[in-house]
């Protein structure tokens, strides 16, 4: 009997080792994004998502979703991003579930922006998003993400002074 009981907790243990281990991929997988993104290294923000994305900043630009391809995520992020002089996105209070091969990552976000300016060097964006990949080929991918806006907070102006600055390159 005792060995039967200790067979049983080995495989419990073995099951939420598992379990674990999958949602660290996972949870790798959107972190990645973002220190890509920091990083701007755009290939691998690309090597994050599937063929097509279902993009959603509605909540904060007020324009729809759309299903766009990873190229397309990374030339409009390239219109403006590479104009600051450090852009440093932080993750959060991941929550992650996983079923077969599709999972769903909440997390909080946020996104500081430097630029230097007399009216402020910081544009701060505070928000949460929500992810869902799927497992192809043993990695996980992007299939969609939505951006949940709560406030910004800094100075504004940087943005357009950012585009700016991408467009004297």
């Amino acid at each position: 009997m005792k060995k039967l009981i200790s067979l049983f907790a080995f495989t419990i243990c073995l099951t939420l080792n598992a379990q674990e281990m999958e949602q660290s991929h996972v949870q790798t997988a959107v972190t990645k994004l973002f220190v890509a993104t920091d990083q701007q290294d755009w290939s691998l923000v690309e090597e994050q998502f599937t063929d097509k994305v279902n993009l959603d900043y509605s909540s904060m630009t007020g324009n729809p979703a759309a299903e766009v391809s990873p190229s397309e995520i990374t030339s409009g992020w390239k219109t403006v991003l590479p104009g600051f002089t450090h852009t440093h996105h932080q993750l959060g209070n991941f929550i992650t579930a996983i079923e077969n091969d599709k999972a769903h990552v909440f997390v909080y976000g946020t996104a500081s922006h430097f630029l230097e300016d007399e009216n402020g060097n910081v544009w701060t964006v505070i928000g949460s998003y929500d992810f869902d990949l799927i497992k192809t080929g043993g990695d996980w991918k992007i299939t969609s993400m939505t951006f949940n806006y709560k406030f910004q907070d800094g100075n504004g102006g940087l943005i357009q002074k950012a585009i700016e600055n991408v467009n004297k390159k």
